[in-house]
């Protein structure tokens, strides 16, 4: 008595990776998911390789995960890839404090964020080659 199964929320030429609680604003990581947006596979991991930001190097490691999950698990063709969506979101907010002046305290507030990765495969007809630029 399992639970029934559920329909693929992606299309069958899209796949996936997700990373959760990474310790950056949502605000930054937008700057680097904005960087990968519409961009080729290569490209993207080109750019995230050479980025001067630090949270770019977890970016590139999801997806290289996304990447892989097209290629083994729904047998896509690695070399048409585009990263279709780079969907940033909130996760937790850590409360920490800070000793202020004459008996006072301020709040400290560190920032994890949510990743959602998803990268499709383009037709071969389809001329976004030019676009990437």
């Amino acid at each position: 008595m399992s639970k029934p199964k559920h329909d693929r929320a992606l299309a069958e030429t899209e796949a996936q990776a997700i990373g959760r609680n990474i310790r950056v604003s949502p605000r930054k990581l937008n700057l680097v998911a904005g960087l990968i947006r519409n961009q080729p596979a290569s490209t993207a991991l080109a750019k995230l390789t050479f980025s001067k930001r630090r949270i770019a190097k977890e970016v590139k490691t999801i997806l290289e995960s996304a990447i892989a999950n097209a290629e083994n698990n729904h047998q896509l063709d690695v070399d048409r890839l585009i990263v279709s969506k780079a969907e940033v979101g909130k996760a937790m907010v850590m409360r920490r404090f800070h000793a202020r002046g004459r008996g006072r305290s301020a709040q400290i507030q560190k920032f994890f964020s949510h990743l959602k990765i998803i990268v499709a495969e383009r037709d071969e007809n389809d001329s976004s080659e030019g676009k990437a630029a």
